[in-house]
């Protein structure tokens, strides 16, 4: 099992059925999460209210999470 600071999640947000989405990565998906839910941090994901988690990956390995981001 992986140590938690040893995983990279690549995620994807949206905003309503067929609306805007955001990929980013993170290293703790349940804090980065409620970050967009509380809308704490200013950006493409608050200005457009993207707030809905409806994908995720895990990675071992933050450069496969970054490549993967960028696909």
């Amino acid at each position: 099992m992986l140590k938690p600071e040893h995983q990279y999640a690549v995620y994807t947000l949206i905003n309503k059925k067929n609306g805007t989405l955001y990929i980013g990565m993170t290293n703790n998906l349940e804090r980065r999460v409620f970050e967009h839910k509380k809308k704490l941090m200013k950006g493409f994901s608050q200005k457009y209210d993207l707030d809905t988690l409806v994908y995720f990956e895990i990675h071992q390995y933050i450069n496969d999470a970054i490549i993967r981001e960028k696909d």
